[in-house]
């Protein structure tokens, strides 16, 4: 099996040529893309697990916004940390990372969440960690897209998952850096940059079946006028509230319109839908890992378990083809052709 191959050096043994024994099988390096979905990221965990079970350790990890995190947490071998603090979290827990703020630049403060990543990662630098990695950034203003390669390991994943209006940008080397999923969503592309020569990618949105469909003919009926005349109605009513709360009301929304943050999540996530379609068509990986994630929400982390488990469940059926693929890319097979 090359899974056992693959537990051995990576070179060919000349000791165990001249004695006659079969030489290990040399394997390609191999890269894994890790992509965005914010609370669907920990079915990146499942995948890992599974993959390090049957010896497939990656020589270059990218991630992008929460693949960052989970990629940062395996290229620093804090892996175990983190998915025990994931299995832990619970809805009020949740509730205690979010310093939320209407004054800044993003509705989150991001600070305690930042804590939690400062006590995992400490003063870690990118380009000390044993494993080549980057995480997938966007600079604010001009749109590139930005590898960040050095430096603080803690900063370059906050600035990968900075999701714009929810979290602040975060400043590195002058430039200012947002979530890297609104450029390149699962980073095929930067693993292959970085030295990789097989890419398994992890794609946590490719079940959004149904959604970004063309409606030809639209317009207006009978309910727009019933729903003007009931919005007119409580109008007239917010007077009896007070000011702060009639904003909060009209900030986050409800069940009759959605509010400002749902507004730009969803439409975030439309985005990257698109993204990701277009880019992997252009450069697609070489084994593609898509858990079925559209029942849990972007901000269901108290289902970290759940994704867990739908990721490794994945992972392994995809065992198979990344078995066949690391045959066909070996420098002795190519040799052999």
């Amino acid at each position: 099996m090359v899974f056992e191959a693959l537990r051995r050096p990576r070179n060919g043994d000349r000791g165990a040529e001249a004695s006659g024994e079969a030489a290990p099988i040399e394997r390609p390096t191999i890269g894994l893309a890790l992509g965005g979905g914010a609370a669907r990221g920990f079915a990146h965990i499942g995948v890992l697990r599974a993959l390090t079970a049957h010896g497939i350790k990656p020589d270059v990890i990218v991630g992008t916004s929460i693949g960052a995190v989970v990629g940062g947490c395996l290229a620093a071998g804090q892996l175990d940390g983190f998915e025990v603090w994931a299995r832990g979290l619970t809805r009020r827990g949740i509730l205690g990372y979010l310093d939320v703020s209407l004054s800044g630049a993003g509705l989150i403060g991001g600070g305690k969440l930042a804590g939690r990543l400062e006590e995992v990662f400490g003063d870690m630098l990118i380009e000390k960690l044993p494993t080549r990695f980057a995480t997938i950034t966007t600079e604010v203003g001009t749109g590139h897209e930005i590898w960040l390669t050095r430096g603080r390991l803690v900063e370059a994943v906050r600035a990968s998952y900075a999701l714009p209006g929810i979290f602040p940008p975060v400043r590195i080397g002058g430039r200012w850096l947002v979530d890297g999923a609104l450029v390149n969503p699962v980073p095929v592309s930067a693993a292959r940059a970085l030295g990789a020569r097989l890419v398994i990618a992890v794609n946590l949105n490719a079940d959004m079946l149904g959604r970004g469909v063309t409606i030809s003919s639209h317009g207006s009926d009978e309910t727009d006028d019933q729903y003007r005349q009931h919005m007119t109605k409580k109008r007239s009513l917010r007077g009896l509230f007070g000011p702060e709360r009639t904003l909060k009301r009209q900030f986050f929304g409800g069940a009759e319109r959605p509010g400002i943050p749902t507004v730009m999540v969803e439409a975030f996530n439309i985005m990257q839908d698109r993204i990701t379609r277009t880019r992997l068509a252009g450069d697609p990986p070489d084994v593609t890992i898509s858990p079925r994630l559209g029942h849990i929400g972007w901000f269901d982390f108290h289902r970290a378990q759940e994704a867990m488990e739908v990721g490794e469940r994945t992972a392994m059926r995809a065992l198979e083809l990344i078995d066949e693929a690391i045959t066909a890319l070996s420098p002795r097979a190519a040799r052999s052709r």
